[in-house]
Order: C-alpha cells, then sequence, then structure tokens
C-alpha cells in the first residue's frame, strides 16, 4: 500500500482542508477511481476506514482495482450506489465525515437531488458530522 499516492493539485488541496485523523469513518461521495480515498485511508489508518460510494458500474470497478490494497488491509471499501439512495446497511456504523468531489446532485442544478443526498448523508454520518463538498464546508 502506497502510504502516499499521487493526487492532482485539485485533490491535494481538497484533502489538506480535511480535518482528518486516524480513526474516523469517511464516507467519500462520487469518489470513483479512488485517488483520493486512498490519501485518506493513509491518514485514518490503522483503524479508520473510507467508504467510496459511486454510481457508475464501471467507477467502483476502477476503484476497486486502484484501492485494492487498501480494500485488503480493511481500510477502504466500494459500494455502488447514488448518493440520493445511499443507505447504511444494516449494522454498518454511522460515519465521522462525508465529502463530495464534482458530484451532480451538489452543482446546483437540481435541488431536488440535493435535498435527497443530503437526507442520505445525514442519515449516513454520526450528529454533526462535518460534510465538504469539493473542499468547502457544507452550510
Amino acid at each position: 500500500m502506497d502510504p502516499s499516492p499521487q493526487l492532482s493539485s485539485r485533490l491535494a488541496e481538497i484533502l489538506d482542508v480535511l480535518p482528518l485523523r486516524p480513526g474516523l469513518r469517511v464516507l467519500e461521495i462520487g469518489g470513483a477511481p479512488g485517488p483520493l480515498a486512498r490519501a485518506i485511508a493513509a491518514r485514518v489508518a490503522p483503524t479508520g476506514f473510507v467508504l467510496v460510494v459511486d454510481r457508475s458500474e464501471r467507477g467502483t470497478a476502477a476503484t476497486e482495482r486502484a484501492c485494492a490494497a487498501e480494500i485488503r488491509t480493511g481500510l477502504l471499501g466500494v459500494r455502488r450506489s447514488s448518493v440520493e439512495s445511499f443507505a447504511l446497511e444494516p449494522g454498518e456504523p454511522p460515519f465521522d465525515l462525508a465529502i463530495a468531489n464534482r458530484v451532480g446532485a451538489f452543482d446546483g442544478r437540481r435541488p431536488a437531488a440535493a435535498e435527497l443526498a443530503l437526507e442520505a448523508i445525514t442519515a449516513a454520518t454520526v450528529p454533526g458530522a462535518p460534510f465538504y463538498v469539493d473542499g468547502r464546508l457544507w452550510s
């Protein structure tokens, strides 16, 4: 597992603003193909976890390939779902932090989708969990 995956300058800037520490559970919406998730996994290791959720079958498959080492060690998981319909699985603990980058539900063009997505994220995170969209704290 590469502890410092190569990131674009845009993703490196996003990574730097996230309040990450070992042990956090992080939900990354639209994270395929996984470069930011790998970097987050390195920062929340050894006891944290990152779940990448992406609506694309191709994207989730690419993430599984790119993050195979992190998946094997239990630091990272991948799930295919739209953010609007995402839900925790039975018994799955909530996430401490959520992030979304370049996710259509949050680009301002579909307010109804944003509302559904926010409801799903709120239900999947601990009370008061921060949510970052494109590197900015959502308010």
